[in-house]
């Protein structure tokens, strides 16, 4: 089950349960559509991988299972993460 984590990794933008903005790649690293446009150019800095608009909970199934309040707040290094967006930009994610 999906964590729903409340922010984005990188610019600690509050991305609550319902967010249309959310969107992760397959292990969950969470970012706002902004990061993933204009600083990620959809490559996860912690995987390489794309990203995927988060799904949105039904209110009855976050009453079961509540979304995380942890929170992940790791700013892009932009030096540290050239190269591999560098690599990854320009390829679909079905193909990285």
């Amino acid at each position: 089950m999906l964590s729903l984590r409340p922010t984005c990794e990188n610019c600690n933008k509050s991305l609550p349960p319902n967010s249309k903005e959310a969107m992760i790649c397959s292990y969950e690293c969470t970012f706002c559509s902004d990061c993933v446009k204009e600083v990620l150019h959809n490559v996860c800095p912690n995987c390489g991988g794309g990203f995927e608009n988060r799904p949105i909970r039904p209110s009855a199934g976050l009453k079961k299972h509540p979304a995380s309040q942890e929170v992940v707040f790791k700013p892009v290094h932009q030096a540290t993460f050239q190269p591999l967006m560098g690599k990854n930009q320009n390829i679909r994610p079905e193909e990285r």
